[in-house]
């Protein structure tokens, strides 16, 4: 779908990249804010997952999801199909309530010897400093290093966020600090580790996560890190 109206595409594209806000947002996320409120990690077709944006955004507005951002790897081309589809929905005036979408981008990365993912939120993917990490693909040397994504989303205007920093094969007790030294802003504290049936957040590691968040001054994120077709999932 495209869009005809390219002041009001301008200003929600603006409103996608008010890390400010989102940072608001982030103040209040709790362990029930996932998955029928807030959903910071979801992918597309457009990387590894089995949804198209446009129904993405059909099933988040059923839900009744009020903040959100796609997170698709090294790319931001399902959040621009997304951003068209509600583009589309407000210049229609449907009896929606209607999500708001935030930029967002996993990429991959080394920490401390681990590759990790990273999030990105709230960038503009227009700047230079962002664009290695939008190609579809790993970045190599050192544009692979978390410092240099971590200092790249930063330059871009946006905010970093550890991905579910309990299932690498260093423990969170290490990355965490580590990523906190690099000056990322949040880790992703309320995450499902098993893929249960309904939703919930990992009791014992999401308590490890928080200790950490809190003692390093991080927010917390959540998000089901949907790949399947059902956003209130992870499979």
């Amino acid at each position: 779908m495209s869009v005809t109206n390219p002041q009001v595409s301008t200003s929600r594209q603006l409103s996608a990249q008010d890390s400010q806000a989102l940072q608001q947002v982030w103040e209040k996320i709790e362990a029930t804010s996932c998955p029928r409120h807030d959903n910071f990690h979801m992918h597309t077709v457009c990387s590894d997952g089995r949804l198209q944006p446009e129904d993405l955004m059909e099933q988040a507005t059923a839900i009744g999801l009020q903040n959100m951002a796609i997170t698709d790897h090294h790319t931001v081309n399902g959040y621009e199909a997304a951003q068209n589809w509600l583009e589309v929905a407000h210049r229609q005036k449907q009896n929606l309530t209607l999500p708001r979408l935030w930029i967002g981008v996993e990429i991959n990365a080394d920490l401390a010897g681990t590759e990790v993912h990273l999030l990105g939120y709230a960038f503009n993917p227009e700047h230079p400093a962002i664009q290695p990490y939008l190609q579809g693909k790993h970045a190599q040397g050192d544009d692979a290093q978390a410092a240099s994504v971590i200092s790249a989303l930063h330059q871009a205007g946006g905010l970093a966020v550890l991905a579910h920093p309990a299932r690498y094969s260093r423990s969170a007790d290490e990355l965490i600090p580590a990523a906190a030294h690099l000056g990322i802003e949040g880790v992703e504290t309320y995450y499902a580790y098993r893929n249960p049936e309904p939703w919930k957040p990992s009791p014992a590691r999401t308590s490890r996560v928080k200790q950490l968040s809190e003692r390093y001054g991080l927010f917390d994120t959540c998000g089901t890190d949907t790949h399947g077709l059902n956003l209130l999932r992870r499979l």
